[in-house]
């Protein structure tokens, strides 16, 4: 798949993620690298971008495989940014879907 069109969406998955409960960081990659196909390498900055800006806030709990682990939770400003990153979504892949149905329609 495009490099480009993964780092646009690698956003919107963690986030969608994280609304539901709290994961640490190779839950995220792993659960990400199910569906689409990513580096390790490429979530974790994002994870400290989106902290940074303040839409998670992280937690370390102990684990039983090794050092505690470091969790990351939705925040309400990420919460906001989550719909509002949704809706620019929503409304890209319909008008690109309806640009696929045009151009396939006059072949």
């Amino acid at each position: 798949m495009n490099i480009q069109f993964k780092k646009g969406v690698l956003n919107l998955c963690v986030l969608v993620l994280l609304e539901k409960k709290d994961r640490y960081g190779y839950e995220l990659v792993q659960k990400i690298s199910d569906q689409i196909a990513i580096s390790e390498g490429s979530v974790y900055p994002l994870l400290r971008r989106l902290t940074k800006e303040g839409y998670f806030t992280t937690y370390l709990q102990e684990s039983t495989e090794g050092p505690p682990r470091k969790y990351y939770k939705l925040t309400e400003a990420g919460r906001t940014y989550l719909r509002e990153q949704l809706a620019e979504w929503k409304s890209f892949t319909t008008g690109v879907n309806q640009l696929i149905e045009e151009g396939v329609q006059n072949d």
